[in-house]
């Protein structure tokens, strides 16, 4: 059996290191393809680093509270009968021979890029070329970059676009009345934009909605349509986390709430607080998120269900859930029209995109086809 090595992955265009927090796997561990077998921390999100390959876990070169960079060698795995001796040479040969990108390196590739459209900015971010295009929407408070750890995966079979919505991120932050009409017709001339004619929809929590939105507003647009913890698809919402978002404008204020977005709070890193903190704090944008939540909510019950026409809105319809979900219940997942396809993840929760992300990669690259 080959000698297989575990490198430190890279988790977006901005990522350069990572901090080891633990072996979730030890020495003398049988492993197998989509394992965890160790958590890595970056500046934006803690994640386990999920094994490639089936084996035995021989070596933990990397130990806990080491920061390497992208690429460096953490752990090997190989079968039990390899020689100790061969396993030593490889992992000698690979220190020899790794030379860490260096900071152009890691700014190459695609960035986000802005663009004045239908007379907002708007930020958007292309990976991939070819085949029909996916656009991925995200929720309420959100951004582009909560698409961190899916975006590039997908771009692997064709052209996916993800955008910052109005009041969102890096884009315009007025709004009109806030409420989904207004922000699907800033994705419909998003599409006028860019030229993209036709599209498979990707929606997180309220980019759920404002997808299917899209789908009712101009359904020759839409080839198909992936929600993700799915506002639009139940009644009930945290109201709690929505008006504790809403107010908090400081790392205090802010935490107790943005625990609540992963089944593991320990998830939440100093510089995702951060960076919401300076979200929060930008001119415009208290008032348009408030705008968007109270068209969008009131009290604990969302105003606008597509739950019954859902297998209307596009041809085809996948719906994903994490079934620890402390925002949008999971329950909202079960009883829907037949012919949608449904897959609820255990242990996971309002975020299963960036908490379970190599499996809802897979289900999006499935349903999506290569």
């Amino acid at each position: 059996m080959p000698i297989h090595m575990i490198t430190m992955p890279k988790w977006g265009l901005s990522m350069e290191q990572g901090q080891v927090n633990g072996w979730l796997k030890a020495v003398g561990d049988k492993v197998g393809k989509g394992d965890e077998v160790l958590d890595v921390e970056t500046d934006k999100i803690s994640s386990g680093v999920e094994c490639a390959f089936e084996g035995t876990l021989r070596r933990q070169v990397a130990q806990e509270g080491d920061t390497l960079p992208i690429g460096a060698l953490l752990g090997v795995v190989a079968d039990p009968q390899t020689p100790d001796a061969e396993i030593d040479q490889a992992v000698e040969a690979f220190q020899r021979d790794f030379v860490p990108p260096s900071a152009d390196a890691a700014d190459a590739g695609p960035q986000p890029e802005k663009s004045q459209i239908a007379g907002r900015t708007v930020r958007y971010l292309k990976i991939g070329e070819g085949g029909t295009p996916a656009v991925l929407i995200h929720g309420f408070g959100g951004d582009l970059n909560n698409w961190l750890f899916n975006h590039a995966d997908l771009a692997a079979h064709r052209a996916v676009w993800a955008l910052d919505l109005p009041g969102h991120g890096e884009s315009g932050k007025a709004v009109e009345t806030g409420d989904a009409e207004e922000l699907a017709a800033s994705v419909i001339a998003f599409l006028d934009d860019r030229g993209i004619e036709r599209a498979h929809l990707v929606g997180h929590s309220m980019g759920s909605l404002v997808a299917m939105t899209v789908a009712e507003k101009a359904p020759q647009r839409v080839a198909s349509l992936s929600l993700i913890a799915g506002a639009g698809l139940g009644k009930e919402i945290n109201r709690e986390y929505i008006e504790g978002f809403v107010a908090g404008s400081s790392r205090n204020t802010l935490k107790p709430h943005l625990t609540k977005l992963f089944a593991d709070p320990s998830l939440v890193t100093r510089q995702l607080i951060e960076d919401i903190v300076k979200y929060k704090r930008l001119e415009g944008v208290n008032e348009s998120l408030q705008k968007i939540a109270s068209s969008a909510f009131e009290g604990d019950v969302q105003r606008r269900l597509n739950r019954d026409r859902l297998a209307e809105l596009a041809p085809r319809t996948l719906v994903i859930w994490g079934a620890q979900d402390q925002i949008i219940p999971a329950s909202h997942a079960q009883g829907l029209p037949q012919g949608i396809r449904v897959h609820v993840i255990d242990g996971k929760g309002h975020m299963v995109q960036m908490e379970a992300a190599s499996e809802v990669n897979r289900l999006l690259n499935d349903f999506l086809g290569a």
